[in-house]
């Protein structure tokens, strides 16, 4: 038997009364919250003090979305985040080369440019890219687009004859045949799944970076949000040799790879060393600063009329709710137009309808970018839950006011309204999109301010303690974990982030400012900051 007091700071319980002062923790599980002499009187001789020295416990944030493994692949490519031109991309892919030596024939892959904050204000092509002497991919920050050289093109099959997939495009060159290396959606992920990865081991290894990335951000557990066979192999073979320090939960393409689930029963809503499938995982449409996103009203500045485009059919994804709630499977939607959230709700409905299961298997709208209140308000009824991407408004807010003119854009991510309205909303990063950095989500919940320093619809900010909920409380509700995580209470499980200041308190302009100190994983400390 471990016994451990932590004192001496503040502590934040999320529940009532929301600080105490002392907790007590027995093999990793919380048995007692109040004042440090009663809970030292019921503790046997030996029991270990763990002083905080005014540092703020808080339980341990949890990822309510994000893409683990993609995380652990971008480690072992080229990083583009932040390159402002075409030369500068071309730069960093040939120092990598020089750097890492890759045999002739590899594949040189990159991840993070992102076409809105490039000089060129465009997207490359395969010419730029042709300076590159290896096929070569580069992934858009979305993760929904990206670019190919023509060495390339050749090894994934793609040429002029090459027909665009459903609910994806292929760029092409003013002929209007021959691909100039872009790749849209489902013909950005159709064409890519087939370039060789590296071993197993250099992939689990690169997990395992992955994951100590999360838990340096104070997150404990994380999810994988659209697992593949190839990514569950590399979740599986960590966890079958212990090397899951945070609950990772997985969520199998429900299109192609629902066997996932089947073949493997025993992690179906259920950890097994530390892994589980929570459910399942669907695309409706694309990326708003793509201009993917599918919405009602058309986009501003561009073609007239275009309102970017669905990945499905209704029916189709009808057919996709059904089987969620036949198998009595969470199902998770990616979502940011207006018109995929409105066919998300009328499939669920309509499915709902005539399954007449009454399972409540607490369905997920993604991203949610672009969802209307009218469209909130619908989601309460069906007990829908909300996950705002909501670091939109500081990383994208100036290319969304471009995109979609003020209303819209000063509406994205309406946590105020949704809140308001019942509905239970979490926040996420959708990593490798951006990184895990929970504290600086809740900055920009709280007060949704653009790089260029515009306000996006300060009536849809929220308090800082609501954007705590949402990646606490609400994120282990979305997990069906609320018995176990996302609050300091008795019963529940000994995750904990400790911070150099209380995000309740500070100045909320400070809140992206505050350190994780340490992170604790069922009373073990995972991650400690060098002080």
């Amino acid at each position: 038997m471990s016994m451990t007091i932590y004192s001496g700071g503040t502590i934040v319980t999320m529940e009532e009364p929301l600080y105490a002062e002392a907790v007590l923790v027995e093999d990793g599980v919380i048995r007692a919250t109040g004042a440090r002499e009663t809970l030292l009187q019921s503790c046997p001789p030996g029991t270990e003090e763990v002083d905080l020295q005014g540092a703020v416990l808080l339980p341990a944030f949890i990822d309510p979305h994000s893409h683990i493994t993609a995380l652990a692949q971008t480690l072992g490519s080229v990083d583009l985040t932040g390159a402002k031109s075409f030369a500068e991309m071309v730069q960093k892919l040939q120092a990598f080369i020089q750097k890492t030596k890759p045999a002739p024939g590899q594949w040189v892959t990159a991840f993070g440019y992102d076409n809105n904050f490039l000089a060129e204000k465009r997207h490359p092509d395969r010419q730029l890219l042709d300076q590159i002497e290896f096929p070569v991919v580069v992934t858009h920050a979305s993760g929904h687009m990206g670019v190919v050289n023509s060495l390339a093109l050749k090894e994934l099959g793609v040429n002029a004859e090459t027909p665009n997939p459903e609910g994806g495009v292929i760029g092409r060159e003013a002929d209007g045949k021959t691909p100039n290396g872009y790749l849209e959606e489902t013909a950005f992920s159709s064409f890519t799944a087939k370039i060789p990865q590296p071993s197993q081991e250099q992939l689990m290894r690169q997990l395992e970076l992955a994951q100590d990335i999360y838990l340096q951000n104070g997150i404990t557990t994380v999810q994988d949000g659209l697992t593949i066979p190839a990514r569950w192999e590399m979740l599986k073979g960590l966890s079958d040799q212990n090397r899951l320090k945070a609950d990772v939960v997985a969520y199998p393409d429900l299109k192609d790879n629902r066997a996932l689930a089947a073949e493997n029963p025993s992690y179906c809503k259920q950890y097994r060393n530390r892994l589980k499938i929570g459910g399942y995982k669907i695309f409706l449409d694309g990326s708003p600063q793509g201009r993917t996103a599918w919405m009602t009203q058309p986009y501003e500045n561009g073609e007239a009329g275009y309102t970017g485009y669905p990945i499905y059919q209704d029916a189709q994804v009808v057919s996709f709710m059904k089987e969620a709630l036949r198998d009595n499977m969470q199902i998770l939607v990616h979502c940011n137009g207006d018109a995929a959230a409105q066919q998300m709700i009328d499939a669920y409905k309509k499915a709902l309808a005539e399954s007449q299961t009454g399972k409540q298997i607490r369905p997920v709208m993604i991203h949610a970018q672009l969802v209307r209140p009218d469209q909130l308000e619908e989601m309460a009824k069906l007990h829908m839950i909300a996950s705002f991407f909501v670091a939109h408004t500081w990383y994208w807010g100036d290319v969304h006011l471009k995109n979609f003119g003020e209303v819209r854009a000063k509406k994205i991510s309406p946590a105020r309204f949704a809140i308001e309205c019942g509905v239970i909303d979490t926040f996420h990063q959708d990593t490798p999109v951006i990184q895990p950095n929970m504290l600086e989500t809740i900055w920009c919940a709280v007060n949704r301010i653009s790089k260029n320093g515009v306000v996006m619809g300060d009536e849809e900010c929220v308090t800082p303690l609501e954007a705590l909920r949402a990646v606490t409380v609400n994120a282990a509700y979305q997990y069906f974990e609320e018995d176990e995580k996302g609050s300091i209470r008795a019963g529940k499980r000994a995750d904990f982030v400790i911070l150099d200041r209380d995000p309740l308190q500070v100045n909320p302009m400070e809140i992206r400012d505050i350190r994780v100190l340490a992170t604790i994983k069922d009373g073990r400390a995972v991650y400690e900051a060098s002080r």
